[in-house]
């Protein structure tokens, strides 16, 4: 892919994120009265209490945007400078479209609202993700301590959203409150299952030809591998095993090498919780 497509491709993915992100909030979050978690509901919670306890309505690109500056700052010094300038994009067009795209009634069930606005924020978020940016707030948190501290910290993001909607659960009804825990839920699975970036796998590999495969999975990945040397207990025959580290997202495409290379090969794939050590790290720019 060249340059111009793959900005191409950048730029119409964060567009179609920030306009989900836009309609979401503007039409179910508001429709079901619910706070999202993270920046977006700390803005909403603030709006809410504008509103409600001194009668002045709030543009949500008025509070959104500047608590973002910290994030910002983060993604600038510690995430590159084309992640955060997408990720200024989504921020500044989806908070506009959250202002300016009129609301309409699509269920009165809080329920559908809270499963089906999460998936939609999810899908959002992810569509982001996927091309390099974010959608901003906790979005830049979590993905500094992933890069940072090499673990998938999305569910731990969903935990710090316990402060915020115990907050709006004391002052706005903890119906709410336990709505929105639904939806930040579904949020955070539907990003678990579509972007795997941060997600390992381990594979160990039993081939004849382990320097074929060897340098599959290091032209595929850039990650290492370490060759074991054992015995088949089956037709007590010397083999080979490859021990290597690779992203979840890099799983299909070796596999499907190796199996090019020795259609016999016995590949074990398992998901890797955390690794302490040197591991490649593909740049977000």
């Amino acid at each position: 892919m060249t340059r111009t497509k793959k900005e191409g491709k950048r730029l119409l993915f964060c567009t179609l994120g920030a306009l989900l992100m836009g309609f979401n909030l503007s039409t179910l979050v508001s429709a079901g009265g619910l706070f999202p978690g993270g920046f977006a509901g700390v803005t909403i919670l603030i709006q809410e209490i504008f509103k409600t306890f001194f009668h002045i309505k709030l543009a949500y690109t008025l509070i959104y945007i500047p608590l973002n500056m910290i994030p910002i700052f983060i993604g600038l010094k510690y995430l590159g400078k084309r992640f955060t300038i997408y990720s200024m994009y989504v921020i500044v067009l989806g908070s506009i479209l959250t202002d300016i795209l009129p609301a309409f009634d699509v269920t009165a069930d809080v329920l559908l609202i809270s499963v089906f606005g999460g998936i939609i924020n999810g899908t959002a978020i992810t569509l982001c993700l996927l091309v390099g940016a974010c959608g901003g707030g906790t979005d830049f948190i979590s993905i500094f301590f992933s890069e940072r501290k090499g673990i998938d910290a999305w569910n731990y993001i969903f935990a710090s959203n316990v402060i915020i909607l115990g907050t709006a659960g004391i002052l706005f009804g903890f119906d709410r409150a336990f709505y929105s825990i639904i939806y930040q839920f579904c949020t955070t699975q539907v990003i678990q299952l579509m972007f795997k970036r941060y997600q390992k796998h381990t594979l160990l590999i039993i081939t004849e030809k382990a320097d074929e495969v060897y340098e599959c999975i290091r032209a595929l990945t850039h990650h290492d591998a370490t060759l074991f040397k054992g015995t088949g207990c089956y037709l007590n025959e010397e083999k080979s095993m490859l021990y290597s580290v690779i992203g979840s997202e890099e799983v299909p495409r070796v596999i499907k090498c190796i199996k090019e290379i020795d259609c016999h090969a016995f590949i074990n794939s398992f998901k890797t919780e955390q690794i302490d050590g040197r591991f490649y790290k593909r740049p977000n720019d």
